[in-house]
């Protein structure tokens, strides 16, 4: 009898103590989901900067930005809203929005960019990089460009709407695969990588684009699209960083970048 009551209370003892141990990881990780929330602002982890990565976007200022193919920023078109920078929807359509495309005012050949985005409603923008200032032609023409889309509210308007042209990939080029995309309103981390002429996008954690733009099939891909008729698209030189005022209001944050 007195073993049955031994085992019984050993038994309780070690549930209570377990039960407190699960408690007391399950209140950590919540804490740390929050600071993560928290610190998703225009922060580095303690990681990323040990990996060299810098913020180019500090939630308070546009320095270090400026419009494409001019000295200042956008007087109108921006805006930097509770630490987000937004593209203020005004309806004009590709390279006709009220601001125009921004760049980051430096050169990158081999980088490692992440950062997070969230559109409107049927909004439309696109990063965009290795970009060169070409006097009189928009930043497009020269400029792989990472999609950033709607994916839902396209797909419902145009059932026939191409991959080329869905989220995450390489705009009219290479599909993104998964479509893995969040609905309008929510946000989207994503990260490109060029090294040694490999092109890498990741979309909200998987990897959704792969491709080599030094390549005989990188030419033959250029040559079957829009961007065949300008000879310096998509060259692996350094170029900046830009992202996209489509006329839609889109939400850019937490931009960060290491050089490799």
């Amino acid at each position: 009898m007195k073993k049955i009551r031994l085992f019984v209370i050993t038994m309780n003892l070690l549930f209570g103590l377990s039960l407190i141990n699960s408690c007391g990881q399950f209140s950590k990780q919540e804490k740390s989901a929050a600071e993560l929330e928290e610190s998703s602002i225009n922060t580095l982890s303690s990681e990323e900067m040990e990996e060299g990565f810098v913020l180019i976007f500090d939630g308070k200022t546009f320095d270090g930005w400026r419009g494409y193919n001019r000295s200042n920023f956008p007087e109108q078109g921006w805006a930097i809203e509770e630490g987000m920078l937004r593209v203020e929807g005004s309806g004009g359509g590709e390279s006709g929005g009220a601001g125009g495309d921004i760049i980051y005012d430096r050169k990158y050949k081999d980088f490692h960019l992440k950062l997070d985005w969230k559109v409107s409603a049927g909004g439309n923008s696109g990063i965009l990089y290795l970009a060169q200032e070409i006097e009189g032609e928009p930043i497009w023409k020269s400029a792989p460009e990472m999609q950033v889309l709607d994916n839902e509210k396209f797909l419902e308007d145009y059932p026939d709407f191409s991959p080329l042209q869905m989220a995450g990939s390489l705009y009219d080029l290479v599909p993104a695969d998964p479509q893995n995309t969040r609905p309008a309103g929510e946000w989207n981390n994503v990260e490109i990588i060029v090294q040694e002429g490999i092109v890498i996008h990741k979309q909200n954690g998987a990897l959704v684009m792969e491709c080599h733009i030094d390549s005989p099939d990188w030419e033959e891909k250029v040559a079957g699209s829009k961007f065949a008729p300008y000879p310096w698209f998509g060259k692996y030189e350094p170029g900046y960083i830009g992202l996209q005022d489509h006329g839609d209001d889109v939400w850019f944050k937490h931009i960060r970048i290491k050089e490799l």
